[in-house]
């Protein structure tokens, strides 16, 4: 009689419908050495609640209320040095304002200046090559399109004569 109650009281416990008190008589049953072989797989379940209620942290906890303060004050003051230093750049710009021109630049910078430029118009024109076969790539699309379009006209058109000749 106690071996059918306790299977019912487990079949309970899966469906998450027992009493705290019915919880209890499974952790006694299963605490015990006369536990049926065919219910010894829920044995572990039930010692580990009550290994688990038993453990105890038992390392020291540092508590440093100061480390987070200084933390903090040190971020306030690398802030405060950034804004210093953002500050000091505006008041004290730089004393040479006028721009240079090609001539102020060695012949060496000059030439590697109009190579760049020499690369990137040759790179812009095939980019707006590249842009044109596109359009033309999207014009031979839409003309596509609307063959389909007609194609399927069509189609349905040859569907309802076939309909009208076979009657």
């Amino acid at each position: 009689m106690v071996l059918n109650n306790i299977e019912k009281l487990i079949e309970k416990y899966n469906n998450a419908e027992t009493t705290l008190k019915e919880e209890a008589q499974l952790k006694d049953y299963f605490a015990s050495d006369e536990v049926s072989p065919h219910l010894e797989q829920y044995k572990p379940l039930f010692q580990y609640f009550s290994q688990a209620k038993q453990e105890q942290y038992t390392k020291e906890l540092p508590l440093q209320s100061d480390g987070l303060w200084t933390k903090r004050r040190r971020y306030q003051w690398i802030s405060v040095a950034a804004i210093a230093v953002i500050m000091l750049g505006f008041l004290f710009p730089t004393f040479n304002n006028q721009p240079k021109t090609l001539a102020d630049y060695t012949t060496e910078e000059q030439q590697m200046y109009l190579e760049a430029k020499e690369a990137l118009a040759m790179l812009s024109h095939n980019f707006n090559d590249g842009a044109s076969s596109l359009n033309a790539l999207s014009l031979a699309s839409e003309n596509f399109n609307i063959g389909l379009e007609k194609a399927n006209h069509v189609k349905e058109l040859s569907k309802t004569t076939n309909k009208l000749l076979k009657n």
